[in-house]
């Protein structure tokens, strides 16, 4: 009889990342005989401590030679990288493991941005985190992201957030980049014009604006952005009726929990491999707001905190009317 498998997943950030790596975790414990052990930064550790896949979350800090003792301790059978960095290449060499890594096709990411050549992958990051565990027969089981929270996390709307009724609207408003948020004053306009109650999601860097933008908004909006935790935050996806989101760790959240999504693009494309990836059943379930036809898009595979070329064209002409009468239609 075949022994089980102990298998290292890596994937140290960021938030959608993680969440991105779902379906591989889920795949592996339901088709392979494994216990699955996850490395990640400790400031995610609230993105996997519900996960009912994993019998272990390792959490690294700053030094990953601090961790190596644990993990070889650990007798991993195989390393899955799912960051496929210098970082993660040291650890693999360090554990000396059978190890399989995903392709993060970095030079046609570059091609794109720099020459706008495209010969991207027409396949989604998800699919090529699958394909590194098809040697041990896993298959996409076709069920889309998961995203689980510990009942602490759980928000009440009755007990936290009253304003808010049965059917709301969740609009994550942040992002890691400036070039991947809309400005301002086009936020408070979708605001303004949404026929349902809203809740503003965001971290404390976004705190301020939050305020800003519920101050000009109206009273159906509701500034949650820097009072909650990721967990809570995802607690606020799981209960609204639809998200408005720019490509973040949110929309991918949003996608787990299948919602119905508008995914605002600005320097990156979805044709990067990260748009929302919902079960082949819910395909209809997101609509995509973009600006084509820009010549200098994409400029980054990440993001700027300034627009390269200083007219952001990229966000100031995603047409608002069209976020709304989305919006305003499936409400």
């Amino acid at each position: 009889m075949p022994k089980s498998l102990k298998i290292l997943i890596v994937r140290f950030s960021s938030i959608g990342d993680i969440v991105l790596t779902s379906p591989v975790l889920r795949c592996l414990k339901e088709q392979v005989d494994c216990e699955l052990h996850f490395l990640t930064k400790s400031n995610y550790e609230v993105l996997l401590e519900a996960n009912p896949h994993l019998a272990q979350v390792h959490l690294m800090d700053e030094k990953l030679e601090d961790l190596m003792p644990a993990l070889k301790s650990e007798n991993f059978d195989l390393v899955v990288d799912l960051h496929n960095s210098l970082r993660s290449w040291k650890l693999k060499r360090k554990l000396g493991l059978p190890s399989k890594s995903f392709y993060k096709a970095n030079l046609e990411k570059w091609l794109m941005v720099r020459l706008k050549h495209n010969r991207l992958p027409k396949e989604h990051i998800v699919d090529r985190y699958l394909n590194t565990v098809r040697h041990l027969g896993v298959v996409n089981d076709g069920k889309g992201l998961e995203f689980h929270i510990l009942p602490e996390n759980e928000l009440s709307l009755e007990n936290h957030f009253p304003q808010l009724a049965s059917r709301y609207v969740a609009f994550a408003i942040g992002g890691q980049h400036s070039t991947k948020k809309m400005p301002a004053t086009k936020i408070i306009n979708i605001c303004k014009s949404l026929t349902l109650p809203t809740v503003l999601i965001g971290g404390p860097e976004d705190q301020e604006l939050g305020k800003s933008i519920q101050e000009l908004s109206g009273e159906h909006v509701v500034n949650a952005c820097g009072e909650l935790n990721i967990a809570q935050s995802a607690s606020l996806i799981r209960q609204a009726h639809l998200v408005i989101t720019h490509d973040t760790g949110m929309m991918h959240i949003a996608a787990a929990y299948q919602k119905r999504i508008i995914s605002i693009w600005g320097n990156t494309i979805p044709e990067f491999g990260m748009y929302p990836y919902l079960p082949a059943d819910k395909q209809e379930q997101y609509d995509l707001i973009e600006v084509e036809g820009l010549a200098c898009r994409p400029c980054s595979k990440i993001g700027y905190e300034e627009c390269p070329k200083g007219h952001f064209r990229c966000m100031e002409n995603v047409e608002v009317d069209r976020i709304v009468d989305i919006a305003n239609k499936h409400t």
